[in-house]
């Protein structure tokens, strides 16, 4: 076997990791002068803008907010996930209920945060834990995901640093919605731009742009009663590229003179994802101090704000389905994984593994075939310097999407700007045409490509891909996980590819069938295949044998 796969990837490591790490730093610039072009004469004044002290007064006052020192919140949320919705493109899915406590230290710019979520769905599960969050650091008491760190599982009781990333995106989401963050825009007019009005819904809604520190926010207004109805921040979402993502602010409540918002909805490019409702508002409690401070174990593994780029929006949303890897790496725990890298399982073909989602690559006489672009187009980046090396500048010709989902597709564009063609499940192919057709300027992983002239391919049973040696195919499995899902096929390796119905290896097979174990080898029946093992798109290998003898058992 080639030395060269041996070795991991190489994604985040040095070297590359240094020259990605500049190019995120540009992207991210861009971005942040993107947010702020649409603006009126373009010049900066330093006097205060009309509309943030109309905004401020409707709000309850300068002198109101400034004594503000502290405030106690109870309330509930709910999420919905759109990019793990069953059907491609379809409704999103609901994800979880949750209620908390937060108190919220203004003088200092601390917050904690005692959280109860139930989730519904990838499984029902109930996780109880705390946050706390400072300018310096942020950390976790107890078990808050699925996906735990090295850090989390070493603890006991369970506890972890936040990594900066995670750190980052938690304090730009609570300055959001912060009732003083137009007192902090009244304090420093020079990061305060006045814009165009925006247009949502019919309504031209006045504007400005608020650069507050690392964070940049477009904040929008009544125009009637001045009072800020919309916090816009412009992220990158691995699927839908440029996205807006909103908060829309309404039922104010009074708390000590200042006006609260109690609803607050989240949007992302106009589909609700999220809804918080405030019950209970108490100004000025008492705190204490050592509750939200960083426990002396910790300090040493804090992490600092990310001085580079983040990707809001998988932070965001992988938590709303209690998924997150709190890792430096989106694409693996820094801790202990050195990286992504190539497991051989037979000859020319080989498992993408190290990190949190695998993928297979297929060796083919003149060119290669992946199934699945997990994360984001860093990953797949990484993935296809690997294989140019390793397989003398093949190209991959196709790329197979075991399923929509953003985890398993997110990395999509790195291939498709390499000319791939994507083979998908039978009536997502109009999906992904959206999907590909919407801007991406802000992707911070790859440069601007016109993905119009894609070829896709819908898989209604079954799609063949040979080479006059090897034949390679997708097969569609009916299952409650997602429409549309394929599953993959070397014939002369015998070996198969699953994503999410099973995770191979992972643990240990159940005592009874479940419904989707039991779809997997219906699947497999139907489409005569006759794999040795399987490998996941989560997890490792194992032994198909087995599985088909649980699902034979009455």
């Amino acid at each position: 076997m080639n030395a060269t796969l041996h070795a991991a990837i190489g994604i985040g490591k040095e070297g590359g990791y240094v020259k990605r790490l500049m190019l995120l730093m540009v992207a991210m610039l861009l971005a942040s002068c993107e947010i702020v072009a649409p603006r009126q004469e373009g010049v900066v004044t330093g006097k205060r803008d009309a509309l943030v002290e109309r905004a401020v007064a409707a709000m309850g006052g300068v002198e109101a907010m400034r004594a503000l020192r502290s405030a106690s919140i109870r309330g509930t949320l709910k999420h919905w996930e759109p990019e793990q919705s069953y059907a491609p493109g379809g409704e999103p899915r609901f994800a979880a209920d949750a209620s908390f406590d937060l108190t919220l230290d203004f003088a200092n710019r601390r917050a904690r945060t005692d959280w109860e979520k139930k989730f519904a769905y990838p499984a029902p599960r109930t996780f109880k834990y705390t946050e706390v969050v400072t300018p310096e650091a942020g950390f976790v008491l107890g078990v808050d995901s699925n996906v735990r760190n090295a850090a989390s599982r070493k603890s006991n009781p369970p506890a972890h640093t936040m990594s900066s990333l995670r750190l980052t995106a938690a304090q730009r989401e609570l300055l959001r919605v912060s009732p003083t963050l137009l007192l902090d825009a009244y304090d420093n007019p020079a990061r305060v731009l006045r814009l165009a009005p925006q247009n949502i819904g019919g309504v031209a809604y006045p504007a400005v742009s608020y650069n507050a520190g690392p964070y940049f926010f477009i904040v929008m207004f009544d125009p009637q009663s001045g009072m800020p109805v919309r916090i816009r921040s412009q992220d990158f979402d691995n699927m839908w590229g440029d996205v807006n993502y909103d908060v829309v602010l309404s039922d104010w409540r009074n708390m000590a003179g200042v006006r609260v918002a109690s609803m607050q909805r989240y949007e992302l490019s106009g589909r609700m994802v999220g809804e918080v409702r405030l019950t209970h508002l108490s100004a000025n409690p008492t705190l204490n101090p050592a509750g939200m401070s960083v426990p002396e174990h910790l300090r040493a593994s804090a992490a600092r704000p990310a001085a580079g780029y983040v990707p809001y929006q998988w932070v965001i949303h992988r938590q709303f389905i209690g998924v997150y890897l709190d890792s430096e790496n989106p694409s693996y725990d820094s801790l202990v994984s050195p990286g992504l890298r190539f497991n051989e399982l037979a000859p020319g073909v080989y498992h993408v593994v190290g990190g949190t989602h695998n993928s297979l690559l297929v060796e083919m006489r003149d060119h290669l075939i992946v199934f699945d672009a997990p994360v984001s187009d860093g990953q797949s980046a990484a993935v296809l310097r690997a294989a140019q090396t390793a397989f003398a500048k093949k190209p991959v010709r196709y790329l197979v999407l075991t399923h929509h989902h953003m985890d398993h597709a997110g990395g999509l564009r790195a291939y498709l700007a390499q000319s791939a063609t994507l083979v998908v499940g039978r009536g997502a192919s109009a999906h992904y045409r959206r999907v590909l057709a919407a801007p991406a300027t802000r992707n911070p992983d790859l440069g601007s490509y016109d993905f119009s002239k894609v070829n896709i391919i819908e898989v209604s049973d079954r799609y063949v891909m040979r080479d006059g040696k090897r034949e390679v195919s997708a097969h569609l499995i009916d299952n409650a996980h997602a429409d549309s899902t394929l599953i993959g096929y070397v014939a002369d390796a015998r070996i198969g590819f699953v994503t999410d119905i099973w995770s191979p290896g992972a643990a240990a097979l159940p005592r009874k069938i479940t419904s989707p174990l039991a779809a997997l080898v219906q699947a497999t029946r139907r489409a005569g295949i006759s794999p040795l093992i399987f490998a996941g798109g989560h997890g490792g290998t194992a032994e198909y044998a087995p599985l088909a003898g649980l699902a034979a058992k009455p």
